[in-house]
């Protein structure tokens, strides 16, 4: 296939490259035979990361709405996984965090997801990697202002 050129269309560029690697990652984990999506597993490698953590918390991690969320941490709760605690204020808020069976799982499937990685940045320098990170981040808080995201 013929290489696109997208130019200096940035918001083109960065929508079709998230596009190519949420598809490629997909693909990855059903070749792989992974009991879980690319997006049940970004939720449980970010538990696993944080800690405890409120499904609010997840929410603005991700950027994902409460109801996102709340089917993905259902999803994982049923495969054992992941737990919810009640916090101590006794409120209808729960603590959630990875159980020795979610551990086990991320430690599977983390490898692939390194090398995953490893292929998707073939052929970039550090320096490269650290200016794109460094220009998106921008990109993002100016961006994060003047969105109004239900999370």
């Amino acid at each position: 296939m013929e290489k696109i050129n997208f130019g200096k269309r940035v918001g083109t560029t960065v929508y079709n490259t998230g596009t190519i690697v949420r598809a490629l990652s997909s693909q990855t984990f059903f070749e792989n035979g992974f009991d879980l999506t690319p997006e049940q597993f970004l939720i449980l490698d970010i538990i696993h990361d944080y800690g405890e953590l409120y499904q609010r918390q997840i929410c603005e991690i991700t950027l994902k709405d409460r109801s996102n969320v709340a089917r993905l941490i259902k999803i994982l709760e049923d495969k054992g996984l992941i737990k919810r605690k009640q916090a101590s204020n006794g409120r209808r808020i729960f603590k959630i965090s990875v159980t020795e069976k979610g551990q086990e799982v991320r430690d599977t499937i983390k490898p692939t997801t390194k090398e995953l990685r490893k292929i998707l940045i073939n052929g970039v320098t550090q320096e490269e990697i650290d200016i794109t990170l460094a220009t998106l981040n921008k990109i993002y808080e100016n961006a994060r202002p003047l969105v109004r995201l239900q999370i």
